[in-house]
C-alpha cells in the first residue's frame, strides 16, 4: 500500500500568487509534475487546507489537478478539511472526501468524516475544523462514530487522516494551534488497529507516536516552515513538498519526504516576529472557555 500524502495546497479563487508571493496552484502543479515518475500508488491523501479562501473554484481546481494525476495511476484521492477550508463549498465539490465511502459521519455543524477500505487497509478521514479559528478539535459525535468503527478491525489495519496534529514540538504556536483534544483521540484509538495517523497544518515534517500509532506530519505544498528561525518567530519558505508512505513493508510504515525542484527553493515567503506570533495565537487560538 503506497500513499502520496499532501497537505496545505492553499488554492484560491484567482489561481495566482497571494500578497506574499505564495501560489498554491503553481506549487501543486510543479509538485505533481516533479512526481510524474511515481506510478505505483494506491491513494493520494490530502490532509486539509485544500483551499486558502474556501472558494468553490479552488476545490474544483484541486479536484481537476489531483484526479488527473491519480487517475492515470489508478489511485484513489481522499480529502479532509483544514482551518482554511469552508465546509459547504468543500462538500459541494468533494463530498465526504471519499469517492465511494463505506461509512460517513455528518455532524450538526456540518462536520464530515468518511471511511473506505483499500486492499485490506481502512482509511478514515476526520474533520478537525473549528470555523474562524486555526486550532483543531474533534467533536464528541465524531469520536463516538470513530470508536464504533474501530470495534471491528480492518484486515490489515487502519490509517487516520486529518488536518491538525495531535502532537507538537516545543513551539508555542504549534501547541496553541494543533489538535486541542488529542487526549480524547488517544483514549479512542488505544488498543485498536489504528497504526498510522497522517496530518498537515504545521507545514513541516514531524514524526511522533500517539498510543500504538505512528503520527506523521507532512510539510506543506504551498510553503514550508523553516525551524532555523529564531524561537518565537516564524519563517515560511518556498518549496513544494509531500510525503510517500509505504504500508505493509517489513519495517513499515516507511515514510520519506519529497521536495520539488523550485527556482525559489528556500527563499522567504513571509517572516513573523514575536509580537506578530503572539497576536496570531491570541486571535486564532482557543479561548479558556473553549477548552472547558
Amino acid at each position: 500500500m503506497r500513499i502520496l500524502h499532501l497537505s496545505d495546497t492553499h488554492l484560491d479563487r484567482s489561481g495566482g500568487p497571494d500578497a506574499d508571493g505564495a501560489d498554491g496552484s503553481a506549487a501543486l502543479r510543479r509538485l505533481l509534475t516533479e512526481l510524474g515518475h511515481l506510478h505505483d500508488l494506491d491513494a493520494v491523501v490530502v490532509t486539509g487546507d485544500v483551499a486558502d479562501d474556501g472558494s468553490h473554484e479552488a476545490y474544483v481546481r484541486a479536484h481537476e489537478l489531483l484526479s488527473h494525476y491519480a487517475g492515470r495511476r489508478g489511485a484513489n484521492v481522499f480529502y479532509t478539511t483544514g482551518n482554511h477550508d469552508e465546509r459547504t463549498a468543500f462538500a459541494d465539490v468533494l463530498g465526504s472526501g471519499h469517492t465511494h465511502p463505506e461509512a460517513v459521519y455528518e455532524g450538526a455543524a456540518g462536520e464530515r468524516a468518511g471511511a473506505s477500505t483499500l486492499d485490506g487497509w481502512r482509511l478514515i478521514t476526520l474533520d478537525t475544523l473549528v470555523p474562524g479559528k486555526d486550532y483543531g478539535r474533534l467533536d464528541g459525535g465524531q469520536l463516538d462514530w470513530l470508536r464504533e468503527l474501530l470495534t471491528v478491525p480492518a484486515p490489515l489495519g487502519t490509517v487516520l487522516a486529518f488536518h491538525h496534529p495531535p502532537v507538537a514540538l516545543d513551539v508555542d504556536v504549534q501547541r496553541a494551534l494543533g489538535l486541542q483534544n488529542s487526549a480524547e483521540l488517544a483514549d479512542t484509538i488505544r488498543g485498536t488497529d489504528v497504526q498510522l495517523i497522517l496530518c498537515g497544518h504545521f507545514h513541516l515534517q514531524i514524526l511522533a507516536r500517539l498510543e500504538q500509532a505512528t503520527v506523521w506530519v507532512t510539510p506543506g505544498v504551498v510553503s514550508r516552515i523553516d525551524l532555523t528561525a529564531r524561537l518565537g518567530t516564524e519563517r515560511a519558505v518556498h518549496g513544494p513538498s509531500a510525503s510517500l508512505v509505504h504500508l505493509g513493508a517489513p519495517h513499515g510504515p516507511l515514510i520519506h519526504t519529497l521536495h520539488a525542484r523550485d527556482p525559489r527553493m528556500g527563499e522567504t515567503v513571509y517572516e513573523a516576529d514575536e509580537e506578530e506570533m503572539r497576536e496570531v495565537i491570541e486571535r486564532l487560538g482557543p479561548s479558556a472557555a473553549s477548552l472547558n
